[in-house]
C-alpha cells in the first residue's frame, strides 16, 4: 500500500495579491509564468472540470438512486485537485509525498466503469446529452475532461508531466460517459439517441 500524501500546508489570508495584474502567475515552486501558458491552461481546465463535477455531485445527491455516484464524484474531485497540484509543479520541484494521481486511481475508475456498464443495455446509436439534468451535467463534465486531456497531451510534448495525468483524464472521460448512461438507467429517464433524419435537412 502506498504512503499517504502530505497534508497541504497553506494559509489563505487574502484572496487578491495584485501580482497577476500583468498577466503572469506563480507555479507551486514560485516560478512566474504567463497565465496563458500550456501548464496554466492544463491545471486551469482541470479546475474547471472540478467545478462542473461539483454541480453534478449536487444533482446526484438529490435522488436516492444516484447517491452512490455522488460519493464517487466527491472522490474524483479530490483526485482532480491532486492532479492540479502536480500539474502546477515543475518536475524538479515535486516532493516525493506531494499529492498526485496514481495508477491506483486509474484502476479504480476502470473498475467502477466496468461495474456500472454491466447494468446498461447495449447502445444502438450515439447518445445526445440531456435525458435528464444530471445526465447533461455529466456530459458537460465529459467534454471538459476531454479538453483537459488534449491540453495535457500538448503540454507533454513540451514539458515533462506524469504519464498518469493523461491516462487518468482519458479514463475519467470514458467513466463520465458511462455514468451519464447509468444515471438515466437507475432513474428511469429515457436516453436521447441520435437520429440523423431529425435534422431540418433530413426531414425534407
Amino acid at each position: 500500500m502506498s504512503e499517504p500524501f502530505d497534508k497541504p500546508r497553506i494559509a489563505i489570508n487574502r484572496v487578491y495579491t495584485r501580482r497577476g495584474d500583468t498577466g503572469d502567475t506563480s507555479l507551486a515552486g514560485g516560478q512566474r509564468v504567463p497565465k496563458d501558458s500550456l501548464r496554466i491552461n492544463a491545471y486551469g481546465t482541470v479546475d474547471e472540470l472540478n467545478a462542473f463535477l461539483g454541480t453534478a455531485r449536487a444533482s446526484a445527491q438529490e435522488t436516492a438512486a444516484t447517491h452512490p455516484l455522488a460519493a464517487i464524484l466527491l472522490r474524483v474531485q479530490h483526485e482532480l485537485f491532486n492532479l492540479g497540484s502536480i500539474l502546477a509543479t515543475l518536475p524538479g520541484d515535486v516532493h516525493p509525498k506531494q499529492a498526485r494521481v496514481t495508477e491506483a486511481d486509474v484502476t479504480q475508475l476502470e473498475a467502477e466503469m466496468d461495474r456500472m456498464n454491466e447494468e446498461l443495455p447495449p447502445l444502438r446509436s450515439f447518445v445526445l446529452p440531456g435525458g435528464s439534468r444530471l445526465n447533461a451535467e455529466l456530459h458537460i463534465c465529459r467534454t471538459v475532461c476531454r479538453r483537459a486531456e488534449r491540453i495535457c497531451v500538448a503540454l507533454a510534448r513540451e514539458e515533462d508531466i506524469p504519464a498518469e495525468a493523461v491516462r487518468y483524464l482519458n479514463r475519467l472521460s470514458d467513466a463520465l460517459f458511462v455514468w451519464s448512461r447509468w444515471v438515466s438507467h437507475v432513474t428511469g429517464a429515457a436516453e436521447t439517441l441520435w437520429e440523423p433524419n431529425r435534422s431540418s435537412s433530413g426531414l425534407v
